[in-house]
């Protein structure tokens, strides 16, 4: 057996100088790029992905002319021993991949794959040996089609100099390099700012204050009743002062006359405030000026709050600074306060500060995505209902949510489980120039339930079906042009709120739901089933 240019000996020599040692998985992994390349036109120029870090990337940039380092070969890992050839301009090729089903009939090769004993046991002659024998038998191999996002040689663009630790890194990284953003590679014993903790600040006893401005905002608790601010920052300190302070246990006092801080340090009140201003977006306000160290977040106007959670996670990692913030997706009207920013201590180190601030500068945290007043048609489908053998009591349970929601249902209509019915009760509705279409029930495992087949038959594309909400778990979402498509299933009918009451709103707002948005709302889309629903104000339903 060959392997490129190699006998099989000669390779196992030439990954031993380059590996270090005759890994089993870079032997399979040049099997592997010979079965690959030998589905190629000869003549093709090709890219390589590698699905996991271990051992294939070695392999491809011993036989090929593919390296991480010129940008021709791209490992995404995804854990699984598979790499794929593909045309660099069309992206078409060939994934190969290590089949467990092959590899079963191979005692010493399938044990080293599924790590069914510890490497000391392992005998390496005979895997070696065994691979020897097996050489393609082990693997399958299936034509793909790369995607046009991996297609061609992502260019670095700018480069610039970071603010902080002064060396060179894409500009299109950030306001501040990746490292100082908060993914740094190594420990040091002398990192940036390490003994900038807080700024030297003088304090004085209360009644030495008097005449002196308060260097921040002091806030009084009354328990059960009342906190925010006696004490306003730049507020001058009067004798009349003195015992009010010592109610609040404000024997010290920070004053700005004595605390002129240098340049390295940030205010909490002038961080909370830019802060505030980087992250508001469209429909979001905030409140100026900062109370108590603190912004908060309103919305200006109604509409469905969107988060951009990985952003707010990674500047909530910076030292020294804090974002909360309401449910994503939830309903605001407006004026309701979204959430709230500010810095931690009382002075930032100015450091911190542009790391949290180049987080932002890639746009606003938070927006109020208006709801569009959907055009509603509502299609009840079931025999039972149909012949009257039923009373229908959707039509009503629907068009009160969505005139909630400033809707108007233009109309209803009752079809037998029948997919050529449902398609045309379909054709119906659409003819009364609705921009919603809702279905209800026939979603079931039942022979009888047609309602999803119809809709295809109607016309009905890029559709999703069955989600992790509970009650709501055969819910379906579809487009049929450019009409949304929503059906709901039976359980509507007993709880007062579903699936339906979570979705429709991100509908309204215009945002495309994916089968990864659904899987997202598993953590929190159990519904408790309470003897009074108190859904959303005070209730964890999708949430």
């Amino acid at each position: 057996m060959h392997i490129g240019p190699y006998s099989y000996d000669d390779f196992l020599q030439l990954i031993k100088s380059f590996h270090g040692n005759v890994a089993p998985g870079v032997v399979i992994g040049g099997i592997m790029v010979e079965v690959a390349r030998g589905h190629l036109p000869a003549e093709v120029l090709f890219d390589a992905v590698c699905e996991t870090r271990n051992c294939l990337p070695d392999a491809v940039q011993l036989l090929t002319p593919c390296t991480i380092g010129n940008g021709w070969l791209k490992v995404i890992n995804v854990g699984r021993f598979a790499l794929s050839l593909y045309d660099k301009y069309e992206g078409k090729g060939v994934r190969v991949f290590l089949d467990p089903v092959k590899v079963a009939g191979w005692p010493e090769i399938n044990s080293w794959y599924l790590k069914l004993k510890p490497k000391k046991e392992q005998d390496s002659a005979l895997l070696l040996e065994e691979i020897r024998q097996a050489g393609p038998e082990i693997l399958g191999w299936q034509h793909i089609q790369i995607r046009s996002q991996l297609l061609g040689k992502r260019h670095r663009g700018r480069i610039v100099i970071c603010p902080l630790c002064r060396e060179a890194y894409p500009a299109q990284d950030g306001g501040i390099c990746r490292a100082c953003q908060g993914e740094p590679l190594y420990l040091t014993d002398e990192p940036a700012e390490a003994g900038l903790e807080a700024p030297a600040l003088q304090s004085f006893p209360a009644e030495q204050a008097v005449g002196r401005r308060a260097l921040h905002d002091m806030t009084k608790i009354v328990p059960g009743t009342s906190k925010g601010a006696a004490f306003e920052k730049g507020q001058v300190i009067s004798v009349g002062d003195l015992c009010r302070l010592q109610q609040m246990g404000r024997r010290h006092l920070y004053v700005q006359e004595e605390n002129q801080v240098g340049p390295e340090w940030v205010h909490e009140d002038e961080a909370a405030l830019a802060f505030a201003q980087a992250m508001a977006g469209e429909g979001v306000t905030f409140s100026e000026p900062p109370r108590e160290g603190k912004v908060n977040l309103v919305a200006g106007r109604d509409g469905l709050l969107w988060v951009d959670e990985p952003r707010l996670e990674r500047f909530n990692l910076v030292p020294g600074v804090m974002c909360a913030c309401r449910q994503g997706y939830s309903v605001l009207t407006q004026g309701r306060r979204l959430g709230a920013t500010r810095g931690i201590p009382l002075f930032l180190p100015r450091a911190d500060f542009h790391k949290a601030m180049a987080l932002l500068s890639d746009g606003p945290l938070f927006s109020v995505l208006p709801l569009r007043p959907p055009r509603a048609g509502i299609l009840v489908t079931g025999t039972e209902v149909f012949m009257g053998l039923v009373e229908d009591k959707f039509v009503p349970i629907i068009s009160t949510k969505v005139e909630k929601l400033g809707g108007q249902v233009m109309k209803s209509l009752i079809v037998p489980d029948d997919r050529r019915a449902i398609g045309q009760g379909v054709q119906d509705l659409l003819d009364c120039g609705i921009d919603l279409l809702v279905t209800t029930a026939g979603l079931s495992v039942d022979p009888d339930d047609v309602t999803r087949q119809g809709l295809v038959d109607a016309g009905a594309t890029d559709m999703l079906y069955g989600a992790p909400i509970l009650p709501g778990a055969m819910t379906l979402l579809a487009h049929i042009g450019g009409v949304q498509v929503m059906g709901v299933p039976a359980c509507a009918l007993f709880f007062k709120t579903t699936s339906f009451d979570l979705l429709l709103p991100r509908l309204l707002a215009g945002l495309k739901i994916t089968r990864r948005d659904l899987a997202r709302l598993a953590n929190g889309a159990f519904c408790l089933e309470c003897k009074v629903c108190t859904f959303p104000q005070k209730c964890p339903f999708g949430k």
